[in-house]
C-alpha cells in the first residue's frame, strides 16, 4: 500500500470497513425517533386521563395534575406476570379511547345542550344530529363529517392502545426506576389531597377526575334504569283523565285557540344585554299595537326539560302535564294514553290540528295526539326557497293555516304550530311580505336574506351567530304579532312560547332553562281567567315574571278555563 493511499483513507468518512460512522448516525436517529414517540405516547396518555371534558375548561392549568388513576395503572402493570401483561395493557389502552371519545360527547353535549351526554339515553340524538348537519351543510358536508368523527374516534382507540404498550414495554426495562418514580408521585398525589394544592384555580393537583367522571355516566345509567318506573308513577296521577268533554274548557267555547312554540325563544333573548335591546323593542312596539287594535297580553316564564335542542320534548311537557326530559320518557309517553292539551279540546268538542313545518318524513307524534287534521312539509306544500334549517318562512306557515283552516267555514279550532325560522344555525332569515302575497311561497325567491350558505354556517364567529339569532327570534315575533293584527279578531287565543334556550355557544355556560310563555286575546274575559296566575302585562315578561315548570302548564290551564276556573 502507497503512503499517499495510506494518508487518504482516514479521511473517507462514510466508509470504513465497519460501516461505523453510519451505524452511529442511524443508532442515534432511533433513539431520537423512540424517545420522541416515547413522549408523545406519555402526553397522550396524560392527556387522555386528565383533560376535562368541557371547552370552557379547555386551560393549559387543567393538565398540572397528577392522575392517581395512572399510578395505580402502572403499578399494575409492574405487579403482573409477563404473559398477563400485555392483554391488561391493551384493556386499558382500549378503557382510555373509551374514556376520551366519552369526554369528546361530553364537551359536545355541554355545548349544544348545556350537560353531559347520557350513555344510556342520548344515542338517538346522533340520528338528529345528523339530519341537522344535512339541513345546514349538505348531505355531502354532512356524510364527511360524519366519517371524521368515526375516523376520529377509531384513531384514539389505536393510538392509546399503541401508547400505553409502549409505556409498558419501557417500564419494565427500566423497572427499580419506575417504581421509584411510582412511589415518589404516589406521595406527593397524597400530600397534595391533604392539603388541597392546586397550580391552578379549581384544577387539584391530585387528580381522579377520570374516576369521578366515569362513576358519574354510571349513576346516569342507574338513573335511566330506574326512571321509567318513577315515570309510569307520575303517568298515572291525572286529575283529568275522565273528566267530560262538557266539563273541559268551558271559557274558551267558541274560541280558535293556537299554540305556537317559537324555536329557541329563550329568556336570554329579553334579558341578555346583547339581545334584549332589539328584541324587547320589538315586542313593546307589538304590545302598544295590539291594544291599539283592542288586543291584550300577559307574559310569564316556564322553565323547559330541554335546553339548546330536542324540541320534541318541551312540546310533549307542555301538551301532557308530564316531565319529558328524556328519549325514554318521550317514547313511554307515546306509549301511553295520557290526556293531552290537543286531547281535551277534542274532547271538548274543538277539531284539533297540528301544523308542523319541518316534519319531512313520518311523525308517530301525531297519531298520539290525534288531530283530526295534520299538516306536514308535504301538505303545506311550500314552492320557496329553503332558510338555513326551516324548510319554509314562518310568515308562510301561518298564512297557509289561515287559508286551509280558519278562512274556511269551521267549528272552534285548537292548533299546534311549531314555528322555525329561528332553528339553528341562523344563517339565513326571509324578509316579511304582504300576507295577501304569500302564495305558494314563491315570492320568498325575492324575499331572501341569506349569509351565503353553507359556507357562512361553518365560518362565521360566535357575535355573528349571536346577532344571526337575535335577528330570527325578531323575525318571527313580529310574525306573529302582525298575523294577530291581520287575522285575529275577538274569536282568537293565541298562546305563543319558547321551547327551550338557544345552545350554550348563544347563551354562555350555565344559562337558566326558563322560556317566555305569553296569552294575547281580544276579549278581556279570557284574562279574568287568568287574573290569578300573576302573569304580567304585555308580551315581554320582566325580570320578576313568575317562573313555572313547563309540566305545571297543561292543569293550570285547564282549570283556570274549566267551570271551576269562572268568576
Amino acid at each position: 500500500m502507497s503512503l499517499f493511499t495510506r494518508f487518504r483513507r482516514p479521511a473517507v468518512t462514510p466508509a470504513d470497513d465497519d460501516g461505523a460512522p453510519s451505524t452511529v448516525v442511524a443508532t442515534r436517529g432511533r433513539r431520537v425517533v423512540a424517545g420522541a414517540l416515547t413522549g408523545l405516547a406519555a402526553v397522550l396518555v396524560l392527556a387522555a386521563l386528565v383533560a376535562p371534558d368541557q371547552l370552557g375548561r379547555l386551560r393549559p392549568g387543567a393538565f398540572l395534575r397528577i392522575p392517581v388513576e395512572a399510578l395505580v395503572a402502572v403499578a399494575l402493570l409492574l405487579v403482573l406476570p409477563a404473559r398477563a401483561r400485555r392483554p391488561v395493557a391493551v384493556a386499558l389502552g382500549l378503557a382510555l379511547g373509551l374514556l376520551t371519545v366519552l369526554k369528546l360527547l361530553d364537551m359536545g353535549f355541554f355545548v349544544a345542550r348545556d350537560r353531559p351526554f347520557d350513555v344510556l339515553l342520548d344515542w338517538g340524538l346522533f340520528d338528529d344530529g345528523f339530519g341537522f348537519l344535512t339541513d345546514s351543510v349538505g348531505r355531502g358536508g354532512a356524510v364527511a363529517a360524519a366519517a371524521g368523527v368515526l375516523l376520529l374516534a377509531a384513531a384514539l382507540f389505536v393510538l392509546l392502545t399503541l401508547s400505553v404498550l409502549r409505556l409498558t414495554r419501557l417500564m419494565v426495562r427500566h423497572r427499580p426506576a419506575t417504581v421509584r418514580a411510582v412511589a415518589a408521585l404516589a406521595v406527593l398525589w397524597l400530600g397534595c389531597a391533604v392539603f388541597g394544592v392546586r397550580l391552578a384555580p379549581g384544577v387539584p393537583v391530585a387528580d381522579r377526575a377520570a374516576t369521578t367522571l366515569v362513576a358519574a355516566h354510571a349513576g346516569q345509567v342507574r338513573a335511566g334504569l330506574h326512571d321509567r318506573e318513577a315515570f309510569a308513577g307520575e303517568a298515572a296521577t291525572d286529575a283529568f283523565r275522565d273528566v267530560p268533554g262538557d266539563r273541559l274548557l268551558t271559557g274558551l267555547r267558541g274560541k280558535d285557540v293556537l299554540v305556537a312554540f317559537v324555536e329557541s325563544y329563550g329568556r336570554d333573548a329579553v334579558e341578555d344585554p346583547e339581545f334584549a335591546p332589539q328584541v324587547d323593542a320589538v315586542l313593546d312596539d307589538g304590545y302598544r299595537r295590539l291594544r291599539a287594535a283592542g288586543y291584550d297580553a300577559r307574559s310569564g316564564f316556564l322553565t323547559s326539560p330541554t335546553f339548546g335542542g330536542g324540541s320534541w320534548l318541551a312540546h310533549a311537557t307542555l301538551l301532557s302535564g308530564l316531565w319529558i326530559d328524556n328519549d325514554q320518557r318521550h317514547r313511554d309517553l307515546l306509549a301511553g294514553d295520557r290526556l293531552t292539551l290537543n286531547g281535551a279540546f277534542h274532547r271538548a268538542g274543538w277539531q284539533t290540528v297540528g301544523v308542523m313545518p319541518a316534519a319531512t318524513q313520518p311523525w308517530p307524534e301525531g297519531k298520539f295526539f290525534g288531530y283530526d287534521r295534520y299538516y306536514d312539509a308535504e301538505k303545506l306544500a311550500y314552492r320557496g326557497p329553503k332558510f338555513s334549517y326551516a324548510p319554509m318562512p314562518d310568515q308562510y306557515t301561518l298564512a297557509t293555516f289561515q287559508r286551509l283552516e280558519r278562512d274556511r267555514p269551521h267549528a272552534p279550532l285548537m292548533a299546534e304550530i311549531p314555528l322555525v325560522s329561528s332553528h339553528s344555525p341562523w344563517s339565513a332569515i326571509p324578509k316579511p311580505v304582504g300576507w295577501d302575497a304569500v302564495g305558494d311561497g314563491s315570492i320568498f325567491h325575492d324575499a331572501a336574506t341569506s349569509t351565503g350558505g353553507s359556507r357562512d354556517v361553518v365560518q362565521r364567529d360566535a357575535t355573528q351567530i349571536r346577532a344571526d339569532y337575535r335577528r330570527s327570534i325578531e323575525y318571527t315575533l313580529d310574525t306573529l304579532v302582525s298575523y294577530v293584527l291581520t287575522y285575529g279578531g275577538d274569536d282568537l287565543v293565541l298562546v305563543f312560547l319558547g321551547d327551550h334556550q338557544p345552545a350554550a355557544a348563544v347563551t354562555g355556560e350555565g344559562a337558566s332553562r326558563d322560556v317566555p310563555i305569553t296569552v294575547v286575546a281580544h276579549d278581556p274575559k279570557m284574562f279574568d281567567r287568568i287574573a290569578g296566575w300573576g302573569w304580567q302585562d304585555g308580551l315581554r315578561p320582566g325580570p320578576r315574571a313568575p317562573v313555572w315548570r313547563m309540566d305545571t302548564f297543561r292543569d293550570r290551564f285547564l282549570t283556570a278555563f274549566g267551570p271551576q276556573g269562572a268568576r
